[in-house]
């Protein structure tokens, strides 16, 4: 287990695993009054969170399930990724994906943060790229007999 130096400048519990075995740990909204995200509307939801990752990792904010297939909430650049040289303040852009309003409370689940080793690429020019079984293949392809 990687350590993360985090500053909460909010006034929710830190992000925590809910069990021995999950991969993200839940996000929850760090708000002075509800907001209301109407159908199609997105928003940034603020966390109170500002973190530093170790140099190679990232955070991913992804949605959490239970909000997308009951209400339609999503994370719409999903996943965000947080860089480990960014030090703002971690918000969340939700949207409303459903046809009735959605109320975010104070201290509510709003998505989860998976942490994940990368690692950079250098793109090397070539004349041409070597051969496989799927080639040009592209969407979809393996699903077509």
């Amino acid at each position: 287990m990687i350590q993360i130096k985090v500053v909460n400048k909010g006034h929710q519990r830190l992000p925590a695993y809910a069990t021995a075995q999950s991969a993200g740990m839940d996000i929850r909204a760090n708000l002075d009054e509800p907001v209301v995200l109407r159908p199609f509307e997105r928003k940034l939801v603020p966390t109170g969170l500002y973190i530093a990752l170790p140099v190679g990792f990232e955070a991913q904010v992804r949605p959490r399930s239970g909000l997308a297939l009951r209400h339609g909430i999503t994370v719409l650049n999903t996943p965000g990724t947080i860089d480990a040289d960014y030090r703002g303040e971690l918000g969340v852009c939700l949207i409303n994906l459903s046809q009735e309003d959605f109320v975010i409370n104070d201290g509510e689940r709003i998505a989860q943060m998976v942490i994940a080793r990368h690692e950079q690429g250098e793109f090397v020019v070539v004349e041409e790229l070597d051969e496989t079984e799927r080639g040009e293949g592209g969407y979809g392809h393996t699903g077509v007999k």
